[in-house]
């Protein structure tokens, strides 16, 4: 063979007037090199002859017309495409199938765009807003409602309960007592300030007591015992011409028998029975 590329390097026959293609500076006819050289096209299986382009990726050939998205049959030539399982795909078929999709709009996620995850689910930059100012929420803080996201200022707006005791916003815990909302460190007897939330307490005119300090500052005294009637528990008390006995202690002043649900007499500020104050 010489470097004038006058005969085929394989059949030896001339090449004077035909069309030849080169390889590893040989020369052969079309036929040879087809034969010899042609890569198989990985949709049709057939050769693909040196007059025709050959596409490669990975390993694998195509015939230009070959190569087409396995979904959609589009062209893919000069052509963003994706690969699945050695399956090619255009871009919006690969999306289809494989792409997240928004929480939000249920639509795809296109390859290469930002998108945003909470909770395990996917949603498009624009679509990750605050449900209500509809600002973006991005990495900001946010609370979630009914499956809606809110960011902390309109959550708070909307939906959070105000303590009634210093009027800011409860984020966490919180008592409840009269159906109102406190913060659990606002939830303290009216006179001592100690903490409620954990002890038992008493309540009157819309605030709560220590029993303590409702005891010494609050409570009624027995008219018998002179001790605080503070009504703990359940306990029982008596009332009468505004004057107030523990259930115990609401007796004859003579014979000393409970009058609890019993007919009285009263003489000179005595409370007595029927029998000895007809005697």
């Amino acid at each position: 063979m010489t470097s004038s590329h006058t005969d085929c390097h394989f059949c030896l026959q001339s090449l004077r007037g035909r069309k030849y293609a080169l390889r590893e500076e040989n020369a052969y006819c079309v036929p040879c090199y087809d034969s010899l050289y042609a890569n198989p096209c990985q949709e049709c299986k057939q050769p693909i002859e040196c007059n025709s382009k050959d596409l490669a990726y990975k390993g694998r050939h195509w015939h230009e017309e070959c190569f087409r998205c396995a979904k959609c049959s589009r062209s893919l030539v000069e052509k963003p495409f994706a690969a699945k399982d050695e399956v090619l795909l255009c871009t919006e078929c690969y999306s289809d199938e494989y792409s997240s999709k928004c929480f939000h709009c249920q639509k795809t996620i296109m390859p290469g765009s930002r998108k945003m995850e909470f909770k395990g689910s996917s949603w498009h930059e624009s679509c990750f807003v605050c449900q209500y100012c509809q600002q973006p929420l991005g990495t900001k803080p946010l609370i979630t409602k009914d499956n809606e996201n809110y960011c902390v200022p309109c959550f708070e707006k909307q939906f959070a309960h105000h303590c009634y005791a210093c009027k800011k916003v409860i984020t966490s815990g919180g008592v409840t007592y009269d159906d109102q909302p406190w913060h659990k460190e606002c939830f303290v007897c009216a006179v001592c300030k100690t903490q409620l939330s954990s002890q038992r307490f008493i309540s009157k005119d819309e605030y709560p007591y220590c029993v303590d300090c409702f005891s010494k500052f609050c409570a009624k005294k027995c008219a018998a015992c002179k001790k605080p009637i503070t009504a703990l528990g359940g306990a029982k008390y008596i009332s009468f011409e505004e004057r107030q006995w523990h259930g115990e202690c609401f007796t004859c002043s003579k014979c000393s028998v409970s009058l609890v649900g019993q007919e009285f007499l009263t003489q000179q500020g005595d409370i007595l029975c029927h029998k000895c104050g007809s005697a």
